[in-house]
């Protein structure tokens, strides 16, 4: 299967407010916006559809996107999405420019590698971080980030300084100081049904003595 091509037509828009808002939708087109670097903040607006279809895919988030607007092309990063609150429809995107020169400042999704051994042994694996803040060049945006879990074992954990993050990538997190080595994901000891079979009897035991 190719991979998706993140491209998008886009036009400047000067009909602004709620009203004109909720006539692109009606329209099937989607209000954003366009901002950062040295130019000015533009209103855009976008085939909603394109872009729906788009948000199905993890790198949608995480890649550099191209906005043709004008005849020109746009390098941008998706930094905001506004959905509906229960139709399946886009409200409103927020895209920052991005500079081959300047650092990107986002998230990236985390790929978990091997869980399926660990679920085979009885262990169950906690995931407290499925995201990291990172910054870097755009040309060093890593689409995300592997976690490998093989070997861990019940009570190991990972945290962000166990990462093995690309050449030029930075954990925001981590140069905040040490006490911010957050645990990423943890592996505890899945419960049995005789355990919880024990658990059960113990508090009867417990009220029975009462």
């Amino acid at each position: 299967m190719s991979s998706p091509v993140y491209e998008f037509n886009a036009e400047v828009r000067n009909d602004l407010g709620k009203g004109a808002s909720r006539r692109l939708r009606h329209a099937n087109k989607v209000p954003a916006i366009l901002y950062g670097g040295d130019k000015e903040a533009l209103s855009l607006t976008l085939d909603h559809d394109k872009l729906n279809n788009a948000a199905d895919h993890e790198g949608f988030y995480s890649h550099i996107l191209t906005l043709h607007i004008d005849g020109k092309k746009h390098q941008a990063i998706l930094k905001d999405v506004q959905r509906h609150p229960y139709k399946p429809k886009l409200i409103h995107l927020d895209f920052q420019r991005v500079s081959a020169k300047e650092e990107l400042h986002t998230n990236v999704p985390l790929h978990f590698l091997n869980e399926e051994a660990i679920q085979k042994a009885g262990g169950v694996i906690v995931h407290h971080l499925n995201d990291v803040e990172i910054t870097c060049l755009p040309k060093d945006l890593p689409e995300f980030i592997e976690v490998d879990l093989a070997g861990l074992a019940v009570g190991d954990n990972v945290h962000l300084t166990d990462l093995v993050v690309p050449k030029g990538v930075t954990l925001v997190e981590l140069t905040r100081g040490e006490n911010h080595d957050q645990t990423v994901v943890t592996v505890t000891a899945a419960k049995t049904e005789k355990a919880d079979s024990e658990d059960a009897d113990s508090g009867e035991a417990e009220s029975d003595a009462e």
